[in-house]
């Protein structure tokens, strides 16, 4: 076993945790051991981390340097995404009104919020993302588990978000030539569930987002600093426009379809199930923000970015949406949803072009964040000396065609049942990460055991795999499949919260009973 890299430090928050010691990396094609200098952000390689466990991408961090506001903007990028407002806007066809929506939304959005903060000290403290950090529960092999489901969970988010992205470019386009409306319809000019001009549109934005991503993670960081601001701008300035367009009195938040509003207790299970919407559409990037916290400089950095981005933020955006949508019945007769839809609908070529460029340039900023650096990692962790970064990436952009994500989030039902399925994987592959690092390994880390194969390493378990860990997150899994498929809407919207439970529960307890069997052994503290 190779000596340990960690050493007692004072966190943000007064507990122990490990640091990074220095360490040496490889030269480019180099066997392990040399001593090139890699960029700012790569990884530290240090002599005896086994190849197939390692690469510059998947190595703790030479340096940690990203402040709060690289994280509020990571937030601000996501929650103002057009997938953000539309899953916002969906609620009201639940039958609530707009106070009972803003509850809804703002209770969730607390829930992810510390969330957010217990799964992203694994990563920080380490320096690693998500498919490393996952060595810890379920092996150094076994973590390919964990890395393949969430990677092909992000491909299918990648593919969604770049869907709604590509509507704003259809829209957009419609608007300047109205001749191309007869290749907008599917009838006469469709294949696999999407007309030809919506091929288009998708395939240009999936040749963007590529070209942002392939210019590296520093490029990718400053390009979403200025994605969520610049939806800011545009949500204000379109609000206004409405409320001015509409008269503030003639403004009706009575939302639901058909006016009808539950109301008293029978409100209650449904705002609770939307409650839980809200955590299931951020369980994605909440699972990923392992891939981002650990570029924090510290972690007080990381919480405080996650405050302003998450629950502060949400409240504006929240508040937004309603009254956004609210305005959109009276203006234009109809209530609608989808901030694109609403562009498009302005009087002015310049306001619909402005608008759809800037929907367009935020979900492009998140979507690449959220689900292209995530699978990239996901997919390298799988083969490091084979797969690098950029191609795990490049692996994930092309699934996410051949899934045709626009049947996956085309209507209110269809984009709850896609949350509820995907929330099935997600949550106990988040419970057995939590429990292991907070009440099995007690926040304790050795790093370099993380990358060797030896039988010695303590994350090595049986043959490099945790039966215990794979086995809670099978079991969750298939529980939540069989609660979306045989059970109520009503009981399926819990699904992530029902597997984050099982999944917990069942490793932390299977951790205790098979201990010896699994050779898991306590680590000694750090030192």
């Amino acid at each position: 076993m190779t000596e340990t890299s960690t050493r007692a430090t004072a966190s943000d928050d007064g507990v122990a945790g490990v640091s990074l010691a220095p360490a040496t990396i490889p030269s480019q094609g180099g066997p392990t051991g040399g001593h090139a200098e890699s960029s700012e952000l790569g990884g530290l390689i240090k002599p005896g981390y086994d190849l197939r466990l390692t690469n510059e991408d998947l190595a703790p961090l030479k340096k940690q340097t990203w402040g709060s506001y690289a994280f509020f903007a990571f937030w601000m990028s996501d929650v103002h995404s057009v997938g953000g407002y539309v899953t916002a806007g969906s609620l009201f066809a639940l039958g609530l009104a707009a106070w009972q929506v803003l509850i809804a939304l703002l209770v969730g959005i607390v829930i992810v919020y510390f969330l957010c903060n217990l799964v992203a000290k694994p990563s920080h403290a380490t320096g690693t993302p998500y498919p490393v950090a996952s060595r810890i529960p379920f092996g150094v092999l076994g973590a390919n588990v964990p890395a393949i489901i969430r990677g092909l969970i992000a491909v299918a988010w990648y593919g969604i978000q770049t869907y709604l992205a590509s509507n704003a470019l259809v829209l957009l386009a419609l608007k300047i030539w109205p001749g191309l409306a007869p290749w907008a319809l599917r009838s006469e000019h469709g294949f696999a569930g999407l007309s030809t001009l919506g091929w288009a549109g998708f395939m240009i934005m999936w040749v963007a987002q590529a070209v942002v991503f392939w210019r590296g993670m520093e490029a990718i960081r400053k390009f979403i600093d200025f994605c969520g601001p610049a939806v800011y701008v545009l949500m204000f300035a379109l609000a206004v426009y409405l409320v001015a367009k509409a008269g503030w009195s003639n403004i009706d938040f009575n939302l639901a379809d058909g006016g009808l509003t539950l109301t008293g207790w029978a409100a209650v299970p449904v705002i609770l199930s939307s409650i839980a919407l809200v955590v299931s559409y951020f369980s994605g990037p909440m699972l990923n923000y392992g891939d981002f916290a650990r570029y924090g400089k510290s972690f007080g950095a990381i919480k405080r970015g996650n405050l302003l981005g998450l629950p502060l933020n949400f409240i504006v955006f929240s508040i937004l949406v309603v009254v956004t949508a609210a305005a959109t019945r009276n203006v234009f007769g109809e209530l609608i949803t989808d901030p694109v839809e609403t562009v498009a609908k302005l009087d002015s070529v310049t306001a619909v072009l402005i608008g759809a460029l800037t929907f367009m340039i935020a979900t492009v900023g998140i979507n690449i964040v959220a689900n292209f650096i995530s699978p990239a990692f996901d997919f390298s962790n799988v083969n490091p000396q084979r797969i690098s970064w950029r191609m795990g990436g490049m692996i994930a952009a092309v699934g996410s065609v051949l899934i045709t994500p626009w049947n996956l989030y085309n209507d209110p039902t269809t984009i709850h049942y896609t949350l509820d399925i995907l929330g099935c994987f997600i949550g106990p592959l988040y419970g057995v990460l939590i429990a292991d690092y907070y009440l099995i390994k007690k926040r304790r880390v050795v790093i370099d055991d993380l990358y060797t194969l030896s039988p010695k390493g303590r994350y090595h378990y049986y043959k490099g795999y945790n039966p215990v860990a794979i086995v809670a997150t099978l079991v969750g899994a298939t529980v939540g499949v069989i609660i979306v498929f045989g059970a109520s809407s009503g009981v399926a919207a819990y699904t992530w919260f029902i597997c984050a439970t099982i999944g917990f529960s069942l490793h932390y307890a299977g951790t205790a009973i098979f201990k010896n069997k699994v050779s898991v052994e306590d680590l000694p503290a750090a030192v």
